[in-house]
C-alpha cells in the first residue's frame, strides 16, 4: 500500500508534465505548497539560514534548496541532480506542410528516440507559446503553457500489404515517415472560420501590414489550424501568437498497472521517475518543523534541461547553473570567495537517471554479474571509462545510506561488446569538480513513447534520496580520503 501511495503520487506528476515546461511548472506548485519561496537570479539574494527557496531558467530548469540552521559559508551541499527533458518530437520552426491532400506537421526528432514506437500512436501537442498581451494601449510578452487534451495528430504506418519486408526489419526514415497527420485539405477547408484571411492563408503577395506581427506571416509557417486550436486553448487570438517550443505527446495517461498492479506504464519516465523521487524526497526531508535544525549543510535538488541532447546550453547541466547556485548561496553568508573552493570539495552530487532493468527476453544483453532487476532497488553505475562518475568512496556512501535503512541496492556495469550511455553524472563532476555517484531505478523501454518501471523501485528511490538529504552530513564526517 506504502508502495502504491508513492507511485500514484508518480503518475499525478507524470500526467501533469507532458514536457519539460509542464514538468518544471508542476514542480513550482509542488515547492510552493511545502514552504520553499521563489528567488529570480535577475536578483539579488536575501538568503537565511532554515529557510527553503527554488529558483528557475528557461522554465525547464529548477534548483530546489534547503539551507540548514546550522549552515556556515563553507560547507558543503547535499545535491540530487536529474533532468526534465525526454526524446520527442518537436514541430519545427516552420511546420506547415501539404502533401497528397493532407496537412501533416513538420518535426525533428529530439533525443535518441525509439522512433517506431511513436507510430499508430494518438497524439496531441504540448509545449509553450509567447503571447502578445495588450493592454492600455501598450504590449507586453507572456510566456504561456499550453496542452491540447484531445488527440489531434497520427503517425500511421504503412499497410503490411504495401511493405512485406516490414516484419524483417522496420527502418525509419526520420524526414519523410515521421510526420504527424493533422488533417485532410478537404475539411480544414470548410472549417476554415471567415475571419481567416483567403489572400494571406494561400499566400497571395502581402505588404506585410496584415501579418508583420504575427507567428504566420503569408500563411507559410504553420497550419492556421493547428493555431486555432493553440489559440482556443491559451485563450487568445491566432495572431497573438508570437512564437512557440511545442512537441508531438502521447494521450494515453500514465497509470499503474500489470495483473498484480506492480508496475506504472508511462512514458517520460526517463527521466521524469528520478525527478519526480528526488524532489518529493526532497520536500518530505525538510516538511517537518525541526527537520533543518542540526543540518549543517544545504540539501538540494536541480533538474536540469536538455540531457537528452548532451546538455550543453544555458539551462543544460553543462551550463554554469549548478555552480552560479553554489557560489550564489556560499557568498550571501560571506563575501570570501574562497570559500566556494572549500564548499565544493565537501559536496556530494548523486546523478539519478533512470537504469537498465534486465529484459527476460533479451538476457544476453546484461553482464553475466550485472542485472538489475524489477523491485530491486537503485542501481548503482559503475564505468571504468568514466561515463559514469562512480568510484569506490561515492558507491560506499550510497551502499551506507541504504544498509542503515534496509533499503535494496543494485550495481550494474555494461558489456565490454557494448556502448556505454551516458548522464548528467560526469558532466557535474568535471564541471564543478564535485564527488559524484550515478544511480537509476531500473526500467523497460527505455526511450520509447511507452516505458515501464517498477511500483516498488519508485518507493525504494524515494526513500533512499530522502535517507541522503538526512544522513550525509553525519556520515561524511566520518569519511577520511586526502589526508
Amino acid at each position: 500500500m506504502e508502495s502504491s501511495a508513492v507511485a500514484t503520487d508518480l503518475v499525478d506528476f507524470l500526467n501533469a508534465s507532458p514536457t519539460a515546461f509542464h514538468a518544471v511548472d508542476e514542480s513550482k506548485k509542488r515547492l510552493k505548497s511545502a514552504g520553499y519561496v521563489q528567488i529570480f537570479e535577475r536578483e539579488d539574494w536575501d538568503l537565511k539560514a532554515g529557510n527553503k527557496y527554488f529558483f528557475t531558467r528557461n522554465h525547464s530548469t529548477i534548483v530546489a534548496f534547503a539551507i540548514g540552521k546550522k549552515y556556515v559559508a563553507g560547507n558543503g551541499f547535499h545535491i540530487v541532480g536529474a533532468h526534465t527533458d525526454s526524446p520527442c518530437l518537436k514541430l519545427k520552426p516552420v511546420s506547415k506542410v501539404i502533401k497528397s491532400g493532407f496537412l501533416e506537421v513538420g518535426v525533428q526528432t529530439y533525443g535518441g528516440g525509439l522512433w517506431h514506437t511513436w507510430f499508430d500512436r494518438d497524439l496531441t501537442v504540448a509545449g509553450r507559446m509567447i503571447i502578445r498581451n495588450k493592454k492600455d494601449g501598450s504590449e507586453s510578452y507572456l510566456h504561456k503553457l499550453v496542452k491540447i487534451e484531445e488527440p489531434i495528430m497520427r503517425i500511421p504506418t504503412l499497410a503490411i500489404h504495401l511493405d512485406r519486408g516490414v516484419n524483417d526489419g522496420f527502418k525509419v526514415n526520420t524526414q519523410s515517415h515521421l510526420l504527424p497527420v493533422l488533417a485532410t485539405s478537404i475539411k480544414s477547408e470548410l472549417n476554415k472560420p471567415a475571419s481567416i484571411d483567403d489572400s494571406i492563408g494561400n499566400g497571395a503577395p502581402n505588404d506585410g501590414s496584415k501579418s508583420s506581427k504575427k507567428i504566420n506571416p503569408g500563411g507559410e509557417q504553420h497550419h492556421s489550424l493547428l493555431l486555432q486550436l493553440l489559440a482556443a486553448q491559451a485563450g487568445c487570438e491566432p495572431g497573438d501568437i508570437c512564437d512557440f517550443e511545442l512537441q508531438a505527446c502521447d494521450t494515453q495517461p500514465s497509470i499503474i498497472a500489470g495483473a498484480m498492479k506492480e508496475f506504472v506504464f508511462s512514458g517520460r519516465l526517463d527521466n521524469l521517475c528520478m525527478s519526480f523521487c528526488s524532489l518529493k524526497a526532497l520536500i518530505d526531508a525538510t516538511s517537518p518543523v525541526n527537520s533543518l535544525e542540526d543540518e549543517v549543510g544545504v540539501r538540494m535538488v536541480a533538474l536540469f534541461d536538455h540531457e537528452e541532447v548532451g546538455s550543453n546550453s544555458a539551462q543544460g547541466a553543462g551550463s554554469p547553473v549548478m555552480f552560479d547556485a553554489l557560489s550564489r548561496i556560499t557568498s550571501t553568508f560571506s563575501p570570501d570567495s574562497k570559500l566556494i573552493q572549500k564548499a565544493i570539495q565537501r559536496s556530494f552530487l548523486v546523478s539519478a537517471d533512470m537504469a537498465h532493468a534486465l529484459h527476460p527476453n533479451y538476457s544476453d544483453k546484461h553482464e553475466e554479474n550485472h542485472q538489475p532487476k524489477f523491485h530491486g532497488g537503485l542501481v548503482i553505475k559503475h564505468n571504468a571509462n568514466q561515463r559514469y562518475a562512480t568510484n569506490a568512496i561515492t558507491s560506499f556512501v550510497f551502499r551506507e545510506i541504504a544498509a542503515k535503512h534496509n533499503i535494496p541496492i543494485q550495481d550494474f556495469v555494461v558489456r565490454n561488446d557494448m556502448p556505454c550511455g551516458s548522464t548528467i553524472g560526469p558532466i557535474l563532476a568535471s564541471g564543478v569538480g564535485i564527488r559524484t555517484v550515478d544511480v537509476g531505478a531500473p526500467q523497460w523501454s527505455m526511450h520509447s513513447i511507452r516505458e515501464m518501471c517498477a511500483v516498488d523501485d519508485v518507493k525504494h528511490s524515494y526513500e533512499h534520496f530522502k535517507a541522503f538529504f538526512q544522513d550525509f552530513s553525519q556520515l561524511d564526517g566520518k569519511i577520511a580520503v586526502d589526508i
